[in-house]
């Protein structure tokens, strides 16, 4: 089995054509596991979370008054099925209304957006993706068993609607709140096509062990405050 070490170092250059039927049943066979790991540690991190999150919430709404503090969206889940996604607002009211006018300056390759010094983002919410704490509401995504604690970030719709048919394997797993990718150093600046062989890789050799590397690793990268 591949270490999460492994995963950080630089992969043969491959595309992962994984067989349905076994990722599918692969996914069966842990799921009770997985499933039980992720409602406690979930619950566990809410109890012991709750103060900083509110406090998160009161400076948010300091920040952006009249704005709601959790900004919620329509993410792809597992099978395409859709899901509303909850984070914290890191972004101006009008973000989503502000995207059409920044596309050209997208410096991620791929269906995803991204732009180094994304003008729509505020400074409380800059602080809150480089500490990774913007994520912290998806647990109760997990809870409800629309996300796992580890597995490929969801997508957004309009991403979707871009992928051929290597990169819709990423949709065969249930989304996570954090993956290998989102362990890279600087993964803002990894391209698209290294975000899949890290995404397919993770879902080739998935495992309870893999999982709890993953969550550990996961752990540095916040205190290092890597997340931007």
């Amino acid at each position: 089995m591949s270490s999460v070490a492994e995963g950080l170092c630089q992969i043969e250059s491959r595309k992962i054509i994984l067989d349905r039927d076994v990722v599918i049943q692969q996914e069966e066979t842990y799921r009770n596991a997985r499933r039980f790991r992720d409602v406690s540690l979930s619950i566990l991190a809410l109890a012991v979370l709750w103060p900083l999150m509110l406090l998160v919430a009161l400076v948010i709404v300091m920040d952006s008054p009249g704005a709601s503090p959790i900004f919620s969206q329509i993410r792809v889940g597992r099978e395409g099925k859709l899901f509303q996604f909850y984070k914290f607002r890191t972004m101006v009211p009008d973000a989503e209304k502000r995207l059409e006018e920044l596309l050209e300056f997208n410096e991620m390759d791929g269906p995803v957006f991204k732009i180094e010094n994304d003008p729509r983002i505020t400074k409380v919410g800059r602080f809150l993706r480089v500490t990774g704490v913007d994520e912290l509401p998806q647990l109760w995504n997990v809870l409800r068993g629309e996300m796992s604690l580890v597995g490929p970030r969801p997508a957004l719709v309009r991403e979707v609607e871009r992928y051929d048919d290597y990169a819709r394997q990423r949709l065969l797993v249930t989304p996570g709140l954090t993956c290998y990718w989102q362990i890279q150093p600087n993964r803002n600046n990894v391209s698209f096509a290294r975000w899949l062989e890290l995404d397919m890789k993770y879902i080739e050799e998935r495992s309870l062990l893999v999982d709890w590397k993953i969550i550990l690793k996961t752990f540095g990268a916040v205190v290092g405050m890597n997340g931007e």
